[in-house]
C-alpha cells in the first residue's frame, strides 16, 4: 500500500492518523508541492484534478481524504472508527459534511493568510482573516453544543468525524487564532482529548 502526500497536507494528516489508529504503515512516498510536483504527468495520472493524497492498494487507486479514510477504516484491521449503531453513523457522516462545508475553508483560508502569504513573501488580507473568523465561530458555537454532554461528535467513541476536523482545528493554532477554540469551553476540552492521542501527535509530528 502507498501513500502520495506531502507531510504538512492537512488532507494528508486524516489519513496519516487513520493509519496510525489501525496500527498500519503505507508506503510514503512524498509529493513536494514546493516544486510543483502535484502538477507532474506522473501525478495526474494518479489523479486528475492534481491534488494530494492518493492511495495505491495494488492494483486499486483511489483519491480523496474523506473517501480513502472511510475505504481504510473499512479495510485494515483493528478498532472501528465508524460506528456500527445507525444514528451515531448517521451524525458521523453529519459532521464530516458540517466540517467540508462550514469549517475548512474559512479554516484553510486563514492559514494561506497568516502562514503561507508571509511565507511567500506576500502580504496577508486581514479582512479575510476576519470573515474568515466569522464563519469558524458560527461552526464552532453549533459544535460547543454538540459535544457538551458527549465526548466526541458521533457520541461516546472516537470516529472518522473527529479525524476529519482535527487537521483545521490546528490550523487556527498555527495561524494564532487559537482563541477561537479557547473560548469555547467544551470545543476546548474535546480538542484536548483528540489532539492528545498517540495517532494524531504521530501524524502531525
Amino acid at each position: 500500500m502507498k501513500l502520495y502526500g506531502h507531510p504538512m497536507s492537512t488532507c494528508v494528516r486524516k489519513v496519516l492518523t487513520v493509519l496510525a489508529e489501525k496500527g498500519h504503515e503505507a508506503q510514503f512516498v512524498l509529493v513536494d508541492l514546493m516544486k510543483g510536483e502535484q502538477k507532474t504527468p506522473e501525478h495526474l495520472a494518479r489523479n486528475p484534478f492534481g491534488v494530494i493524497p492518493v492511495l495505491e492498494d495494488e492494483d486499486f487507486t483511489l483519491y480523496e481524504s474523506r473517501a480513502i479514510i472511510r475505504y481504510l477504516d473499512q479495510k485494515l484491521p483493528g478498532a472501528a472508527l465508524t460506528p456500527t449503531e445507525l444514528r451515531a453513523r448517521a451524525l458521523m457522516d453529519q459532521w464530516m459534511s458540517v466540517e467540508q462545508s462550514y469549517f475548512s475553508t474559512p479554516a484553510i483560508k486563514i492559514l494561506f493568510q497568516r502562514v503561507i502569504h508571509p511565507m511567500r513573501g506576500q502580504q496577508s488580507d486581514e479582512s479575510v482573516v476576519e470573515a474568515s473568523k466569522g464563519e469558524i465561530a458560527r461552526a464552532l458555537d453549533v459544535v460547543d453544543k454538540a459535544v457538551a454532554g458527549q465526548e466526541y461528535l458521533a457520541g461516546s467513541r472516537f470516529s472518522l468525524a473527529d479525524i476529519s476536523w482535527m487537521p483545521y482545528l490546528q490550523c487556527l493554532e498555527i495561524s494564532k487564532v487559537g482563541e477561537l477554540i479557547t473560548d469555547r469551553p467544551n470545543v476546548a476540552a474535546w480538542w484536548k482529548r483528540i489532539s492528545a492521542r498517540p495517532s494524531w501527535v504521530k501524524a502531525s509530528s
